[in-house]
């Protein structure tokens, strides 16, 4: 460490300097662990190998906390003018004009883009590529209140359901109250297709289980039920990465969970935090997950045959 307050990390071939790396983002409170800006450097260091091949080629949207989770939240679309020309970038189109969003395709990146207090990385479900054809579909199991117990039958619901539709899935906590359900797609589709498709899988499911489940969109029709929230497939919509921290006390990892730990009796959507998602991220929980994403064709008639 400098006489500054800089630490300078090596990542590949470059040198990333970390600024103040002992101020502290995450204050101890109420049993949660503090943790600085040092130990989130060491923690994305730790855990690059397996978060990288989930976010390089998408865009990012960035939860900034300069002060830390209790200061101000910047959510940053487009990249500043200051960032390194070595980090990528990818101009894409909105309405009225176009966003040039931050990529992280490598070590260094993420380095850099946590030494700027950027805490929770959200990735859209595309890549720069194929910007329009969404590879991912995300089922965002959100629960009414903090019974971890409706989120974890929704989540065998929602399984067993893709199951039948023949289509591969993946568990993750989303460091905040819920679950995600990833399903891998071959990217044939637009999001306004596959978005189509999701939320007919979550009306068939909430129709099954209308007394737990509902796609409901506002809370005051949900009641005590979970929501089967299928709008981040979408475009420009993102969702959080595996293995990204979240702004909440205790600095709590949305991590990937195999679907045989979903009967762990201590899971829940807060069950890893920077100081213990390396280890579990390292078992790499979606091994068993396609290279290559399934289309929607012939799930979208498996479906129609379930509903009749």
């Amino acid at each position: 460490m400098s006489d500054d307050g800089s630490r300078t990390v090596r990542a590949g071939r470059r040198r990333v300097e970390i600024h103040r790396p002992g101020k502290v983002l995450f204050p101890g409170d109420g049993g949660t662990g503090e943790y600085t800006k040092g130990d989130l450097v060491d923690y994305h260091r730790a855990v690059a190998p397996f978060m990288l091949p989930h976010l390089r080629g998408r865009p990012l949207m960035l939860d900034r906390r300069p002060d830390g989770i209790d200061g101000p939240a910047f959510m940053q679309k487009n990249t500043p003018d200051g960032y390194p020309d070595w980090i990528t970038r990818a101009e894409v189109a909105k309405e009225g004009g176009t966003v040039t969003h931050t990529v992280c395709d490598d070590t260094a990146t993420l380095l850099y883009l946590v030494d700027q207090a950027g805490i929770t990385l959200h990735r859209w479900l595309s890549r720069t590529g194929r910007i329009d054809r969404p590879d991912r579909l995300v089922f965002d199991l959100d629960p009414s209140g903090d019974d971890f117990e409706t989120v974890r039958e929704a989540a065998r619901l929602l399984g067993e359901l893709l199951d039948e539709l023949d289509l591969p899935s993946a568990l993750m906590t989303t460091g905040s109250r819920g679950l995600h359900v990833i399903v891998p797609l071959a990217g044939d589709h637009d999001f306004d297709d596959v978005r189509a498709f999701a939320r007919e899988v979550a009306d068939t499911l909430a129709a099954a289980h209308p007394g737990r489940l509902t796609t409901a969109a506002r809370k005051k029709d949900r009641g005590d039920r979970l929501y089967l929230d299928v709008q981040r497939n979408a475009y420009a919509q993102t969702a959080v990465a595996p293995g990204t921290v979240r702004a909440l006390p205790g600095a709590p990892v949305a991590t990937p969970v195999s679907w045989d730990q979903l009967d762990d009796p201590d899971l829940h959507a807060r069950r890893w935090t920077v100081a213990d998602a390396v280890e579990q991220v390292r078992t790499e929980p979606w091994s068993d997950l396609p290279r290559r994403g399934r289309a929607l064709g012939p799930a979208r008639r498996r479906l129609a045959a379930l509903r009749g």
